[in-house]
């Protein structure tokens, strides 16, 4: 086609673009192949687009799929952290999932061997996690986490990179250290036979990286011999010879008589009924080094989306901008009234600096006329000149940001995954230096109720003012806001009213709720504080 080989179709579809903070997985491309083939130009133009998606999360300062939000990276980043960002995994582990374009993914990080060096060092990491537990994060050798898909077609990239004899030690550690016949010898969930799937396949000796292809990444078969028998009657026959738990390494192989050199096996052989010999050894050799698996996206590429970077949401005086990419040869341009920039807005040359609150809109476009996604990003000037301190520490994934996003003038959505929220499983204590001493009669509160999701309103509010910042003295206490029972997820606004009194600090404490109830599904676990926008009046 003189493109995106048409045999690649990844299996998910997940409409991931600009603006996003979750995770990435790969699929559009079949669809945009299969809209192709029946001449639907408009869908196909469309997902073989999305298929390029994770070029708008890669990173390529750090070399990983980083969350965006706001229009810019999300920061802090640890690559380790799991987080509502990723579905089940965390960054190390997603960075990877790019099986549809391959070569794609290797330009944008450097080339073949710095793919070979980003897979040693995901292997030999440090396995701890960082973030919340994550019970299906499990089987890890360094970050890669054997006990959940999203890894388990990691081990085979080695061979994209011409390091086929890597991929060979790896799935011949995985083969023996991760399964064993006991009731405990799956290193993860099963999820409807996956666990066992990679194993079958692994221990023949391939596995399909890019389902829906017509080939078969080749690892390293477990057995001296395999046969497969087919559907249309024939027999596809795997010999290794000389294979032990320590020749592992292919040394060379042969398809029906022939040399067979590329590191992947192709569907078409496989259902003609041929056979392969590997000959196999205990030391890596130059198999699969220059016959390597390929899989690219090469037209319709996209533009990347530009990165808008202004600092935090909310700025006390003014907000300096720039706008950028890793890609070369575009020009940005942006508008800050909220239209769709296009070659006849402000094209974006040096930094610039706001004063007021203004919704940024950024378009890289190149030489032929190809336009990014649009970006966006909004920033508000601060409704006071408040500060914050926050004397319990938070949740590190649920920060909403800064210490001053219970300030800043934004609010907390009631999905709460899109980071909004300062997250608690501690009683909650911040004080606000309000920078002067006034009349106050009334702080606003804004709590996050998800019941199913272990986040509660806390079970007493209690206010505190001080003149110095020293001496406090408690002019408000309420409790019994509303029901754990209550599993509609909302926000709670709580209106914490008092006979005025002269004040330059405000002090609030929040109580949590405590253990989880012994009709909840987390019975026994402790219950999260989600605090948001507090006022003062």
């Amino acid at each position: 086609d003189g493109g995106w080989q048409w045999w690649y179709r990844p299996r998910y579809l997940r409409d991931e673009r600009y603006e996003t903070s979750t995770s990435i997985l790969p699929g559009a491309a079949s669809i945009a192949q299969f809209a192709k083939r029946l001449g639907n130009t408009l869908d196909y133009q469309t997902y073989i687009k999305r298929a390029q998606s994770y070029k708008n999360l890669l990173d390529v300062q750090t070399g990983f799929m980083r969350p965006r939000k706001n229009g810019n990276w999300i920061s802090p980043f640890d690559p380790r952290e799991v987080n509502n960002n990723f579905t089940e995994a965390n960054s190390w582990q997603y960075s990877f999932y790019v099986p549809q374009d391959m070569n794609g993914y290797m330009e944008l990080i450097g080339g073949k061997k710095k793919l070979e060096e980003k897979l040693d060092k995901l292997f030999s990491e440090n396995s701890q996690t960082t973030g919340r537990d994550q019970s299906d994060i499990t089987g890890l050798i360094g970050q890669y986490a054997h006990g959940n898909e999203p890894s388990h077609h990691i081990a085979y990239l080695y061979n994209f990179a011409g390091a086929a004899y890597k991929t060979q030690e790896k799935i011949h550690q995985i083969l023996n250290e991760m399964y064993h016949d006991a009731p405990d010898g799956l290193a993860g969930n099963e999820d409807c036979g996956q666990m066992s799937a990679w194993y079958v396949l692994s221990a023949l000796g391939f596995y399909p990286v890019t389902p829906g292809t017509t080939d078969y990444i080749i690892g390293t078969p477990l057995f001296p011999s395999a046969t497969i028998h087919l559907e249309n009657g024939k027999s596809f026959s795997i010999k290794a010879n000389n294979v032990s738990d320590k020749n592992f390494y292919i040394q060379s192989a042969s398809m029906n008589g022939k040399n067979h050199a590329p590191s992947y096996l192709s569907y078409f052989d496989i259902i003609k009924g041929y056979s392969i010999n590997f000959i196999m050894g205990n030391k890596p050799s130059s198999f699969g080094a220059t016959a390597y698996p390929v899989t690219s996206i090469n037209d319709d590429k996209v533009v990347l989306s530009p990165v808008i970077d202004g600092g935090k949401m909310s700025f006390k005086k003014s907000a300096t901008f720039t706008i950028s990419s890793a890609q070369k040869d575009v020009n940005f341009y942006y508008t800050l009234d909220g239209t769709t920039p296009t070659e006849k807005a402000n094209r974006f040359t040096t930094a610039f600096t706001i004063d007021s609150t203004y919704t940024v809109k950024a378009v890289a476009i190149n030489a032929k006329g190809e336009r990014s996604y649009v970006t966006t990003a909004s920033f508000m000037k601060a409704p006071n000149n408040w500060s914050i301190q926050v004397v319990t520490p938070f949740e590190p994934q649920y920060s909403a940001g800064a210490d001053d996003a219970l300030i800043d003038g934004y609010r907390g959505a009631v999905n709460w995954r899109k980071g909004s929220w300062q997250g608690y499983q501690t009683d909650v204590e911040v004080i606000i230096n309000l920078n002067a001493t006034e009349t106050v009669s009334k702080v606003s509160t804004e709590f996050l109720q998800d019941t199913r999701a272990w986040i509660v309103i806390p079970k007493k509010v209690i206010i505190e003012t001080s003149i110095d910042g020293k001496d406090y003295h408690q002019v408000y206490a309420g409790e019994n806001f509303l029901p754990i029972e209550d599993l509609n997820v909302q926000i709670k606004n709580i209106d914490a009213g008092f006979p005025a009194v002269k004040a330059r600090y405000v002090k609030l404490k929040a109580v949590q709720y405590g253990k989880l109830p012994a009709w909840h599904e987390g019975a026994g676990g402790n219950t999260h504080i989600f605090i948001d926008e507090i006022s003062v009046k």
